[in-house]
């Protein structure tokens, strides 16, 4: 019997990017439309080369007035290490932390760490703003100091705005994010060239997932263009964390997904 959705390729030419983790499902729902349909590189989340410069950060913690956290791994592996020094999580009660981010929300929470502040948006402006606005404005921030735990290959654009507000902001290696340099490479050029026309999350961890390969939280910048599908309402809260906007499937099913993004391009060249 003929496929009835043989001749339907309203995703013709169009090349959709999701998970490595993401279900088989999802791939045979969305090439019967026409879609090329590729994953982004999986990841290696693991502790850092060395311990050394962290171990130092540890030791003079409280030379530091603050405490931000952009990821939920940097997050987990700097509490570990930390404990492993022999101190204890409540001694993180003598500084300010600030969570960026649901997931680094869930991962110091569950760890019972206080967070001061949590900013609306993971932008590094956003973020400056928002510890500004809770010590008094940004002229205030040039007496502080700020320790940011990061991935090995993270971008140090927060850091550079702390500094340029006059803070001392000093970024340090917590985690290692292994992976394929060449797919990363190629994906980057597909994504900043147009040659990719669609994002597919099927879980809040997909999301999560993409910003570790390429150790940003903003991924609305890294995505800027590229229309971005969710699958349900919790997959679209993680995505709103992340600065994304994205369209919510009609129901969390692969052929609903499917259908949406289909209907999405329906007509559009």
């Amino acid at each position: 019997m003929e496929d009835h959705r043989s001749k339907d390729l309203r995703l013709a030419g169009r090349t959709i990017l999701i998970a490595p983790s993401a279900p088989r499902e999802l791939v045979l729902e969305l090439e019967p439309h026409g879609a090329r349909v590729i994953t982004w590189p999986e990841i290696e989340i693991g502790d850092p080369e060395s311990f050394t410069a962290l171990d130092e950060s540890i030791e003079n913690l409280f030379g530091y007035d603050w405490l931000i956290f952009r990821t939920s791994n940097a997050a987990e592996l700097f509490l570990k290490r930390f404990q492993k020094l022999g101190n204890e999580v409540s001694e993180l009660d003598m500084l300010r932390v600030c969570a960026i981010g649901d997931p680094t929300v869930k991962e110091l929470e569950a760890s019972q760490v206080h967070i001061d502040v949590i900013p609306g948006s993971t932008n590094p402006n956003s973020i400056v703003d928002a510890i500004g606005n809770y010590v008094g404005g940004r002229e205030a921030l040039g007496r502080l100091n700020f320790l940011v735990p990061r991935a090995s290959a993270a971008r140090e654009g927060l850091c550079d705005l702390l500094a340029e507000a006059g803070a001392g902001a000093v970024g340090v290696v917590a985690n290692r994010t292994a992976s394929n340099r060449v797919g990363v490479a190629k994906l980057t050029w597909l994504l900043t060239g147009g040659g990719v026309d669609a994002v597919v999350f099927d879980s809040p961890e997909s999301v999560k997932d993409l910003a570790e390969v390429f150790d940003s939280i903003e991924l609305g910048t890294i995505l800027a263009g590229i229309q971005v599908f969710c699958f349900d309402e919790s997959t679209t809260n993680a995505a709103h964390d992340f600065g994304l906007r994205p369209l919510l499937s009609s129901e969390p099913t692969v052929r609903a997904m499917a259908e949406a993004t289909a209907n999405h391009f329906d007509g559009k060249r």
